[in-house]
């Protein structure tokens, strides 16, 4: 088996080309090729949907902020227990990180799971100074083994020649690999990164390009040779799965709706749910559910569409009113408003939450963020532990009512208002913040249960006009209190 974490001395270092040509590689190398299952590390939609895109394997987040170290253990080994290769991209550089002592950076996570580090560099603009660099790094944790250095962004072949003289002639490390600079390498990139693998149709012929590229410029031997270990991941035990009847789920999955964990649509799984998918720019109506799931993504990239599918939007909206339960994440928060403003051009919406929707040229909410659950929560009501998650979004809410209700104070980071997040409307529950599925935060099973018990109660709604029937063969409104747990468990750390 062989094992390796990609890192780099800088984020833009191109180790996310690089692991997603290594993946690409790998799958074709040899006879029969390799089965490569691809990790990334932190909260990330994008270059996992690459990466899953290049292995044939669904990437899997390795997070130190919401999961334990034995959870990224075990979550390690169940996922990665059965391929050939185990390839773990990093965020930002070797040793960065949010503390003092890099508790969570990649270094942490290496020694963690005993993978030895291939060193990304980007190499503009450097001949000598290259040493001290990688000398610096193989000294400041000793406990971190650099199994070897990829020199990319190359300025030819002459540059090349000097770079390995110099990382021969003054270290121990291996070159793995020379990448020369090559524009036709780059993903394209936007205001929010890159762009995600299921929005261009072009996905898996871009992938197989930086595969050829990076496999004619990579020692893949000697990357296997260096990766190689006898010991074998630890097989866990199998997942419990629910016996109790299914319920439908209806899942937003399209080119402006991407981002969602494996790991949390496994969740859903196990917890009981049969996920419907729907295509929010071409399907006029939703798959028959009981409940409905709409992630993140880009709306605002997909505005006219959205717009122009006038028949769904009224039937999710139909279907809010009437009571279907409904949790939506950033993207299908905005998606639910009344509209889209971006660049001056303004969309209409679904119109189950009354505010709009206004991009802004600089984020708004990023990174991690600390949630404690209110009264109002309709899965885990009563306050509770905190949650950790995270959040990255440039848009803002404009004309909120003053009486939102809202599902979580914010103790880190911005949510909605700075101050709260969560909109919480009938059975509708719609936040900016992204949760994970973990030990400590068990939210697909808790959303689940919610809509078999508002499908088991078909409670009317308070305080609604009569309306016409949907066709989502979905539930009647109940109130927060109609649905308190008896447990009255939270999701935590």
């Amino acid at each position: 088996m062989h094992r390796f974490l990609i890192s780099a001395a800088h984020k833009s270092s191109g180790k996310t080309t690089v692991g997603i040509g290594l993946a690409a590689a790998l799958r074709v190398h040899g006879a029969r090729g390799l089965a490569v299952q691809p990790f990334k590390k932190g909260p990330d939609y994008i270059d996992p949907l690459w990466l899953s895109t290049a292995a044939g394997r669904r990437c899997r987040n390795l997070d130190f902020f919401v999961s334990a170290d034995e959870e990224i253990r075990d979550q390690f080994a169940r996922d990665g227990c059965d391929a050939d290769v185990c390839l773990v991209e990093g965020n930002m550089g070797l040793y960065d990180g949010l503390d003092l002592e890099g508790s969570n950076s990649n270094a942490a996570l290496a020694k963690l799971l005993d993978l030895p580090v291939v060193l990304v560099i980007d190499a503009r603009g450097m001949t000598r100074g290259i040493a001290p660099l990688l000398l610096g790094y193989q000294a400041f944790d000793r406990n971190v083994r650099i199994a070897g250095v990829v020199l990319n962004r190359l300025g030819g072949r002459r540059h090349e020649s000097k770079l390995r003289a110099i990382v021969d002639h003054y270290t121990d490390i291996p070159v793995l690999g020379a990448i020369q600079d090559d524009p036709r390498l780059a993903l394209v990139e936007r205001h929010l990164g890159l762009m995600p693998a299921n929005e261009t149709r072009a996905a898996e012929r871009r992938v197989a390009e930086i595969g050829a590229a990076v496999a004619e410029q990579m020692d893949l031997e000697r990357l296997l040779a260096a990766s190689h270990t006898d010991a074998a991941l630890p097989r866990p035990a199998p997942q419990v799965i629910v016996s109790e009847p299914p319920v439908r789920i209806a899942v937003a999955r399209d080119a402006a709706f991407g981002f969602y964990y494996a790991d949390d649509l496994d969740a859903l799984k196990a917890a009981g749910a049969e996920l419907r998918f729907f295509d929010a720019l071409r399907d006029a109506r939703l798959p028959a559910c009981d409940g409905l799931f709409i992630g993140g993504g880009f709306p605002e990239s997909f505005l006219d569409e959205l717009e122009a599918n006038a028949t769904l939007r009224t039937e999710i909206l139909d279907a809010i009113e009437a009571g279907l339960p409904t949790y939506a994440e950033c993207g299908g928060l905005m998606y639910l408003a009344r509209s889209i403003s971006w660049h001056g051009n303004r969309r209409r919406m679904v119109g189950a939450i009354a505010a709009d929707v206004v991009m802004q040229p600089k984020p708004v909410g990023r990174g991690y963020v600390i949630l404690a659950p209110t009264a109002a929560h309709p899965w885990a009501p009563g306050g509770g532990k905190a949650i950790n998650a995270h959040e990255f979004h440039y848009s803002a809410l404009q004309n909120l009512p003053a009486d939102t209700v809202f599902a979580y104070d914010v103790r880190r980071g911005y949510g909605i208002d700075g101050g709260h997040d969560g909109i919480v409307y009938k059975n509708l529950l719609a936040s900016y913040t992204h949760l994970r599925s973990t030990a400590g935060c068990d939210w697909p099973r808790r959303f689940v249960d919610f809509v078999r018990t508002a499908s088991a109660l078909q409670l009317p709604p308070e305080n609604a006009a009569p309306r016409r029937s949907t066709p989502h063969g979905g539930t009647k409104t109940l109130a927060p209190a109609q649905l308190v747990s008896q447990e009255n468990q939270q999701c935590s750390r």
